[in-house]
């Protein structure tokens, strides 16, 4: 039986709804490339026009683990973002600069 979300909604007391609204947000603030570059409603292909590589380098890109951080802010500037890296502590967060600025050069 298929339940719609609304109602299965309306039971939820306010911390599920809560936790459910954090998870969403977490999951949408925490995405792997290829999810991001979907979700950017872009294909492989466009982006392997736009940094001029083929389709295959694309994949492996997305897939890969490590890469150099001009390279990832290359990928990023391809889907029209900007590449931000940023250190976090208990007791704030701290952008780390000229890392990625140095990737357009």
């Amino acid at each position: 039986m298929r339940r719609n979300f609304t109602e299965l909604e309306a039971k939820m007391t306010p911390a599920q709804l809560a936790a459910s609204d954090k998870r969403v947000k977490q999951m949408v603030a925490e995405m792997p490339l290829n999810r991001l570059r979907a979700a950017r409603k872009l294909t492989q292909e466009h982006l392997a026009n736009v940094l001029q590589r083929d389709q295959s380098a694309i994949s492996q890109l997305e897939r890969r683990s490590d890469m150099y951080v001009s390279t990832l802010a290359d990928f990023i500037r391809a889907m029209g973002g900007e590449l931000e890296i940023r250190a976090n502590f208990p007791d704030g967060s701290v952008r780390i600069a000229g890392l990625a600025e140095s990737a357009k050069l």
